[in-house]
Parts: C-alpha cells; sequence; structure tokens
C-alpha cells in the first residue's frame, strides 16, 4: 500500500512518463515520415524522369534544390561584395550550418542535419504549447497535421522553416512559462533566421498583455521583450557591412523578384489573375497559392475566437507580411510559419469525418507537391 507522502511523487512520475511518452510518439513520427518522404522522392524522380538515384548522397541531392544551394554556399563562403544574393538570406541558419560541416565534412549533409534537428525540437514544442491549453489527444492532432501539411518536405531539407519554428515555438513557450529572458533570447535568434521573427514582438507583448489582465501584476521581466529587434538588427548591420546600406535587401527584392510592399488585395488580385492563365501556372501559381492564402486568412479570424490572443497575433502579422507584396509567391510554404492553423485542424478534427478530410487533403498534396520539388520543378 502506498502511503500517503507518496502519492504526490507516484503522481509525479506518472506525469513525467505520459509527457516522455508523447514526446517519443511525436519522435518516432518525425523520423518515420522522413524516411518515408526520402524514399518517395526517389522512387517519383526515378519514375518520372527515369533516371537511377545513386545511394543515399543522391537522395539527399534530389532535394537540394532552389534556395538550399544558395544557403550552403553562404555556409561556406560567408557575405560577399559580389553575387545577387550576398545579403537576400538571413545569417543564422548558414552559421549553423558552418559549425555542423565542421564535423561532417559536407555542407549538404549539414544542412540536412540542421534541418533535422530543428524539426524534431520544433514537433516537440509544437506539442508542449498546444498542451498548455489543451488534453494531450488535441496537441498529437496538431504535430500529425504539422507533420504531413502539404508542404511539410521544407522541414526535413537545407531551408529555415524548421529552425526557424523550433526558436519561434521555443520563444513563444518560454513567454507562456515566464522565462522571459529565454523568451527574447530565442525570438532575437528568430529574427536571425527569417524575416518573420519580426512578428514575435507584437507577439509577446500579447502575451504580456494578457498575463497582466489575468493576473492584474506588472513585471519588469516583460522587457525582456526587447531582446528581439536586436536580432533583426544584427541582420541590418550585415547588410551595411556587405553592402554598405542597411536596408540593401529591400533594394534587392525589388531588383531581383520585382516585389515591393503593398496592400494584401494587391497581391491576391494577382493570384485571381493567374487563374487565366495556362493550366499548369493556374493550378499551381493561381488555385493553390490562393488556396493556402485563405486558409490563412480563415484561421487568423478564428485563431482570435478560439485561441489565445498571442496566436491571433502570430497569425496577423505573418499573414500580413506574406500577403502586403505585389504579388503573393510560395503561400502553401510560408503557411507552414502560420502553426496555430495546425491546433485549429486538430480541434476540427474531433470530429472523425473532419480527422478523414484533412488527413487525406494533406497526404494527396504532401505526396504531389514533394514529387515535383524531388522531379526538379519549382514547388513553393
Amino acid at each position: 500500500m502506498i502511503s500517503t507522502d507518496a502519492v504526490p511523487e507516484h503522481k509525479f512520475r506518472n506525469v513525467v512518463s505520459g509527457f516522455l511518452q508523447r514526446d517519443g510518439i511525436v519522435i518516432g513520427w518525425t523520423l518515420a515520415i522522413k524516411v518515408l518522404l526520402f524514399f518517395f522522392g526517389a522512387v517519383a524522380y526515378q519514375v518520372l524522369e527515369n533516371k537511377p538515384v545513386q545511394g543515399m548522397h543522391g537522395v539527399l541531392q534530389l532535394w537540394n534544390r532552389w534556395d538550399a544551394p544558395a544557403y550552403q554556399h553562404l555556409a561556406q563562403f560567408g557575405y560577399q561584395m559580389t553575387g545577387e544574393f550576398k545579403t537576400w538570406f538571413y545569417p543564422l541558419f548558414p552559421w549553423v550550418v558552418r559549425s555542423f560541416a565542421y564535423l561532417s565534412g559536407d555542407y549538404m549533409v549539414a544542412a540536412f542535419v540542421v534541418s533535422g534537428i530543428a524539426l524534431i525540437v520544433a514537433a516537440i514544442l509544437l506539442r508542449r504549447v498546444v498542451e498548455l491549453d489543451f488534453a494531450s489527444d488535441v496537441a498529437l492532432r496538431s504535430v500529425w497535421f504539422f507533420l504531413i501539411f502539404p508542404t511539410a518536405y521544407f522541414l526535413h531539407i537545407g531551408y529555415t522553416e524548421s529552425l526557424f519554428l523550433s526558436l519561434a515555438l521555443g520563444s513563444i513557450f518560454a513567454a507562456r512559462r515566464q522565462w522571459w529572458w529565454l523568451a527574447g533570447l530565442l525570438g532575437a535568434l528568430s529574427c536571425m533566421t527569417r524575416a518573420n521573427g519580426i512578428i514575435l514582438i507584437p507577439t509577446l507583448a500579447v502575451e504580456a498583455a494578457h498575463q497582466y489582465f489575468s493576473q492584474r501584476k506588472l513585471r519588469w521581466q516583460w522587457l525582456w521583450i526587447a531582446l528581439v529587434p536586436l536580432g533583426f538588427g544584427v541582420y541590418l548591420l550585415i547588410n551595411w557591412s556587405v553592402a554598405g546600406d542597411p536596408f540593401a535587401f529591400l533594394h534587392l527584392r525589388k531588383q531581383l523578384f520585382y516585389a515591393s510592399t503593398t496592400w494584401p488585395w494587391v497581391g491576391v488580385r494577382d493570384l485571381i489573375g493567374h487563374l487565366g492563365q495556362d493550366p499548369s501556372q493556374a493550378a499551381l501559381i493561381g488555385t493553390q497559392e490562393l488556396i493556402f492564402t485563405v486558409i490563412g486568412f480563415v484561421c487568423t479570424v478564428v485563431a482570435w475566437i478560439k485561441l489565445r490572443p498571442l496566436y491571433g497575433m502570430w497569425m496577423t502579422g505573418n499573414w500580413l507580411l506574406a500577403t502586403s507584396v505585389t504579388y503573393c509567391a510560395s503561400m502553401p510554404r510560408y503557411t507552414l510559419t502560420l502553426f496555430p492553423v495546425f491546433i485549429l485542424f486538430a480541434l476540427l478534427a474531433a470530429n472523425r469525418f473532419w480527422n478523414a478530410v484533412i488527413t487525406v487533403w494533406s497526404l494527396l498534396f504532401l505526396a504531389f507537391f514533394s514529387s515535383l520539388f524531388a522531379w526538379g520543378h519549382w514547388a513553393y
């Protein structure tokens, strides 16, 4: 018979055991999906291109496309005065890749390792963040929909999505646990990874306001939020050092992509215009971009109603940042950073019908988009 004094310790052990068990499930899902995705990509490439894939290095090479080699070049050679992408990319991901390349001796392999580790961290943090407000089954479903999202292949390859989400989720989790120094530090690092890290400033401020109105107590620790823009300051200093202008990245965006900041409806109107082009353009740039733009908008509105205010702020800031351009591009990929979408999917999927619909939609388009990407076609 367990004594009364031993009961709290016994319950604590059960809680910790269940916590770690759920983390184990998340890690298992992440690794299993990675293996299946890379295997599927190799098979798709061999069938579509009618060429063999040589070994594991050849499999990784299938996914080393578009922006990924540019990050590896930056990791290997640093920012240079020449080259069209000299200050376009944010520094933290290539810096971390360079550190891992010292061990592996291969920058491409290092990029995959960095993304792989960061994805495991991001998946665990997403589960833990969701479990602060909802039951464990909702948290696990959120991670499931995150891992099988139609553009989730970007989480496994040499892109910034995994590292950025691990840092952003870590910052938000730390703020929820009132570890504000850590929230500010991780927020600064996220600002050194992607432009939308800057959205953590209003997001953390909204969380601080929510805690104040809930507890009616001011905390000086909220001042740690001021660390977040320092990460963006590092990026501005790099622009200044390399190009002589802290805002050179804005000029590059206009020069390379003919894009500038404008109202969201301008970019959305451009997407609608693509619906009348040839079938391939209409489907990938018109229909799919528009679908994910609408998903982001609808979920942003619902997040303010159903979720904690900081999630509504994160959704609003990121959606506006992605759409307030001359033309919207890569919205299916950018939607990955709108992680409250997966919480809303998980809540909706409490109904078995919607669980099946969301799962099948996700898996079908994950297979479709990833096969295009591995084949060498642009897929966001």
